[in-house]
């Protein structure tokens, strides 16, 4: 059963608010306005890249009725405080899972990802954390104050290494759903993150590749004057 068909079921509907990520997954924010609610943003915890709790209790209001917790990039949010939250509240909690992939897929995965944590300089490497599947493997390119993130991923691409920008436009920037809140988090991950390819089909040589690649981008990250 769909988003938007749980929250029917569950009495969710016009006047509801339902609080959500602006950082991704449109179609959460769209399943809660054809069910009727109101969606409505809240931050996201910088290192896992979910909603933050204490972000979710700001924006609570007479209104709210449910929070949809979106695991992001492979690492799980912390459903179990969220779920505390809801009780206390008596909201309800969803959760909007990734595609799941084969145990051995995973675990190459994990070796891919742990051969860049050691190899990588001058990026941020994300944090492993407990389950982490790296759906995606998403470093942090610093701004100092320009559009780094972007430029890096130019030249990374240049060297024939597939980088994506998970999160272009959060949602609260989109027209259909903009809000003039203030989701810094959200925003700074938005602009800084970039996934690397860590499929479990990429040969030593390929990995190597993609370490070689952004290390040799170490000068874009030197620090502004």
């Amino acid at each position: 059963m769909g988003t938007a068909a749980l929250l029917r079921a569950a009495g969710v509907g016009a006047g509801d608010e339902v609080v959500v990520p602006a950082f991704g997954n449109v179609d959460v924010a769209e399943a809660v306005t054809l069910a009727g609610a109101q969606p409505v943003f809240a931050d996201i915890d910088p290192e896992t890249y979910c909603l933050a709790l204490s972000a979710v209790e700001t924006v609570l209001t007479s209104r709210t009725a449910a929070v949809v917790v979106v695991h992001r990039f492979g690492r799980l949010a912390d459903v179990a405080r969220m779920r505390d939250l809801g009780q206390r509240h008596g909201l309800l909690v969803l959760e909007h899972t990734e595609l799941e992939t084969s145990r051995d897929e995973t675990a190459r995965r994990r070796e891919r990802a742990a051969f860049l944590d050691a190899r990588l300089r001058g990026v941020r490497t994300p944090e492993g954390g407990p389950g982490h599947s790296y759906q995606q493997y998403v470093v942090r390119v610093p701004g100092n104050g320009r559009p780094d993130r972007d430029a890096f991923a130019r030249a990374v691409r240049a060297k024939g290494v597939d980088c994506q920008i998970p999160v272009r436009t959060p949602l609260h920037r989109l027209p259909e759903f903009r809000r003039y809140v203030s989701l810094p988090e959200t925003e700074r991950a938005a602009d800084e993150t970039l996934a690397l390819p860590v499929d479990a089909s990429l040969t030593k040589r390929d990995m190597h590749r993609i370490a070689s690649a952004c290390n040799a981008l170490g000068g874009l990250l030197a620090p502004a004057l």
